[in-house]
């Protein structure tokens, strides 16, 4: 998390309201290539869920180590579930 006061980032990232003079709480995870992996935006009276944020952090390092996706409700040390359009809605 940073403060953004010349408002650069949340204008290259979108969640500037220039109108209002605010930006949306956004949450970006970029990886180590530099690569958007996941966002959130949430409303100006909704504070981010930092919990949330490490739990897809940590799925996407799973999914990379093993290839497997992190179905809903997902946590450290579960199994996943395979990827793939032939396993579609059967998880």
């Amino acid at each position: 998390m940073l403060s953004d006061r010349t408002q650069k980032v949340s204008k290259t990232y979108g969640v500037l309201n220039e109108d209002e003079g605010f930006a949306w709480r956004g949450a970006f995870i970029v990886d180590p290539e530099g690569k958007i992996q996941g966002w959130i935006t949430n409303p100006q009276p909704i504070g981010r869920n930092i919990d949330e944020l490490i739990r897809i952090i940590a799925a996407l390092q799973f999914n990379r180590e093993t290839g497997r996706g992190a179905q809903a409700g997902w946590k450290p040390g579960d199994p996943g579930i395979p990827t793939g359009w032939e396993y579609v809605g059967k998880y």
